[in-house]
């Protein structure tokens, strides 16, 4: 379909395993990375179809783990794309792997955008997420990103960890600001089943803790200039990661690698997580065949992640359905959970913490 212009790619090996983290992933070994990149290498050549690509998001896993020969090899890799003038083409990044020589083949392969993996400054709760992060380490790397004029950076923070007070969360902030960067994606920590800290039974703070946090987050970046374009997206203006709306569009888009999952002609996939299937070109595990009025139903989920919500022509343009007669909207508008302006329907701001339940309500 002409909406199939995006490109994410699963790296599923890290240098060591994040306590919260249920993503598809191991630990680094080069045996299964030569065999991860000849099969993606299989993969792509067996499913792309040479579609002008607008939107390249590598994730993982730790994408940015591997030794410069490898990672060259991975952008070799990804090089063979159709790829568009104004391309969107975005790493997640570990802070310890930026160094000259990545930025240097980051800068060869056209990379332009990265997002690094911070969750937290205090040292206390990295402990708790089995993670590494150094406030004057990160502001190094970031200013050695700049200088080579790679200036479109996200970086991923979490919030609602166990034993943090609404102080750590300012401090996170507060250092975050300072570093001047375009992009921030904002994560409630989640107990995943299968993780450690599930596996520990972590204690989550409260309900009432975590929406005190969001509501921080928000007001803080909103008077620091950023814009809140998606339930936990914040840009300066122009910077909206591209690829992301591509899922909150409910556009269409491949998933390569093991675990990866994709959206294409009505049929949402999700790759298989078994890397000795996925080398055996076994690549799928779960296909689900969408009715229209699925297809709907996805667009009524993704879209109201976004601040500005559904816009009710274009959902006509795209479906020829009202979705005020397809969907229990009238009494969401009454009691103020939906707000209808402008032709867009979208969640009112004091109640997008309590999104899943508005949705459960229309659906």
């Amino acid at each position: 379909m002409s909406n199939l212009s995006s490109i994410y790619i699963h790296v599923p090996f890290c240098t060591k395993i994040c306590s919260y983290c249920d993503f598809c992933k191991v630990l680094y070994d080069e045996k299964w990375l030569r065999k991860y990149l000849t099969s993606l290498e299989k993969e792509i050549n067996l499913r792309y179809k040479s579609n002008k690509i607008k939107t390249i998001y590598i994730g993982g896993g730790t994408p940015s783990c591997f030794d410069n020969a490898f990672f060259e090899q991975l952008l070799k890799i990804v090089a063979t794309f159709n790829k568009g003038k104004d391309i969107e083409y975005t790493i997640e990044f570990n802070p310890e792997d930026i160094n000259e020589n990545k930025i240097k083949l980051l800068k060869k392969y056209g990379v332009n955008r990265i997002s690094i993996g911070i969750q937290t400054f205090n040292k206390t709760l990295l402990a708790i997420l089995n993670r590494n992060s150094d406030y004057e380490d990160i502001k190094k790397k970031i200013k050695l990103l700049k200088d080579n004029n790679i200036n479109n950076i996200n970086i991923d923070l979490m919030y609602a960890i166990s034993n943090q007070c609404l102080s750590d969360l300012k401090d996170d902030l507060e250092k975050i600001i300072s570093l001047d960067i375009r992009h921030i994606s904002t994560y409630s920590l989640i107990l995943e089943k299968g993780t450690v800290l599930y596996n520990k039974k972590m204690p989550l703070i409260s309900e009432e803790t975590d929406a005190k946090m969001y509501n921080t987050i928000v007001n803080f970046l909103k008077t620091h200039g950023f814009c809140h374009y998606e339930i936990s997206n914040f840009a300066k203006k122009g910077y909206e990661s591209k690829h992301n709306l591509t899922y909150w569009n409910n556009n269409e888009y491949y998933g390569f690698g093991p675990g990866a999952s994709g959206y294409i002609n009505n049929v949402r996939y999700t790759n298989t997580r078994n890397l000795n299937k996925y080398f055996n070109g076994n690549y799928f595990f779960d296909k689900e065949i969408l009715t229209k009025k699925d297809v709907m139903n996805y667009e009524i989920i993704l879209g109201l992640r976004k601040i500005k919500g559904i816009n009710v022509k274009d959902f006509y343009a795209k479906y020829k359905v009202n979705i005020f007669d397809e969907y229990n909207i009238e009494p969401l508008i009454k009691d103020k959970s939906l707000i209808f302006e402008k032709d867009n329907i979208y969640i009112n701001p004091d109640k997008l913490y309590i999104m899943n339940e508005i949705l459960i309500k229309l659906i």
